[in-house]
């Protein structure tokens, strides 16, 4: 039996007691939330029990879904925030102090503690994952395989097919489009808030067509950017950028349907896919997704994006935002459109530098 660990140099009865911010929900917004939503307390962090360890949070990752959380009426398979309690979601950490066997001081881990520096619990909540596998820890937290597997698995996407990605310049959109292009798609279109990100689109990242979807109708814009159709959807956003897409695509076209960033950011339910018939005539398929339901491709996907990160074949954006006092106004303002690719809070003793390929 492995003996239990420390990282701290003098026992953990003798030593002053080891403290830690984490974040609270103070209370339910009614539409979108304000900073006042959150509270940033300091807590103290007990030493892991046995069974238990002891991780200090990198990075956590920020995502559009937890407002959705944050309001209690979500309904996505996962708990919502509770009042008065830490926040929860994905980060990557190192384990300071172990009480079990399987998890070792220094193993670098993947887990749901965010909205917190330390995180305690019982050793299968953590994912041991490999430090040398990407140029920084925070690109575990990537949208990458969310990405795949609404395209490939979700989508069906074929080479030749016309594809459009609807909030390009995010996390999961900005991978979307790169991995459509790499699997053979013959044309990705792209939309985006604004005109210096519909640029980055087609310029850093290589799409075919962009345009801001404030720049007048989507259904006008994107029957401009397809005249020939688009064969694949891969919905972040829904409402009004849904229903155009349902309305210029092709016979058999498929939609995988992934975030609603509309609703997110007004804090009211969508207006839906508007008039069903198109979707009768034209024998579409709108399919929603979550993770949890294709975790058994992230073996297959973390293999092939390991090599076009080494070939250079894809773009990663990556915001990084300092300190977890500064994730309640960076969350408001990733939904808000404010950031380019995936945003995550650099935390606790993470590197300065964090290079991305």
């Amino acid at each position: 039996m492995k003996p239990f660990t420390t990282s701290a140099s003098t026992p953990a009865s003798s030593r002053p007691p080891r403290t830690g911010l984490e974040a609270r929900l103070t209370a339910r917004p009614d539409g979108f939330p304000t900073p006042d939503h959150f509270e940033i307390v300091t807590t103290t962090v007990p030493d892991p029990a046995p069974g238990q360890v002891l991780v200090r949070n990198l990075f956590m990752s920020l995502d559009p879904g937890m407002l959705l959380l944050m309001s209690g009426g979500s309904r996505l398979p996962m708990p919502a925030y509770e009042v008065g309690e830490v926040m929860y979601g994905d980060a990557v950490g190192e384990v300071v102090a172990s009480g079990d066997p399987a998890l070792g001081v220094g193993d670098l881990v993947v887990h749901r503690l965010g909205w917190r520096e330390y995180a305690v619990a019982g050793v299968d909540a953590f994912r041991r994952v490999d430090a040398s596998a990407y140029p920084s820890p925070s690109m575990h937290l990537g949208f990458g395989l969310v990405a795949y597997v609404g395209l490939m698995e979700v989508a069906r996407l074929r080479p030749g097919d016309t594809v459009f990605v609807s909030s390009a310049a995010g996390a999961t959109g900005s991978l979307a489009g790169q991995i459509a292009r790499l699997k053979g798609a013959a044309r990705v279109i792209c939309s985006a808030g604004s005109p210096e990100k519909a640029a980055h689109l087609t310029g850093a990242l290589g799409f075919d067509a962009a345009f801001d979807y404030h720049d007048g109708p989507v259904l006008d814009r994107l029957r401009a950017a397809a005249p020939d159709g688009i064969d694949v959807y891969f919905d972040n956003v829904g409402g009004e950028q849904l229903r155009a897409a349902i309305e210029v695509m092709n016979v058999h076209g498929r939609v995988a349907v992934c975030g609603a960033l509309n609703r997110q950011r007004t804090g009211r339910p969508d207006d839906g896919p508007g008039d069903l018939l198109s979707v009768v005539g034209k024998r579409l398929t709108i399919r929603g997704f979550t993770l949890f339901d294709h975790l058994d491709r992230a073996a297959e996907f973390g293999e092939q994006f390991r090599g076009w990160l080494r070939e250079g074949s894809v773009v990663y954006d990556e915001t990084v935002v300092e300190g977890l006092a500064s994730a309640p106004q960076a969350l408001l303002d990733l939904v808000g459109g404010r950031y380019t690719g995936r945003t995550v809070v650099r935390l606790t003793g993470a590197p300065v530098s964090t290079p991305v390929a």
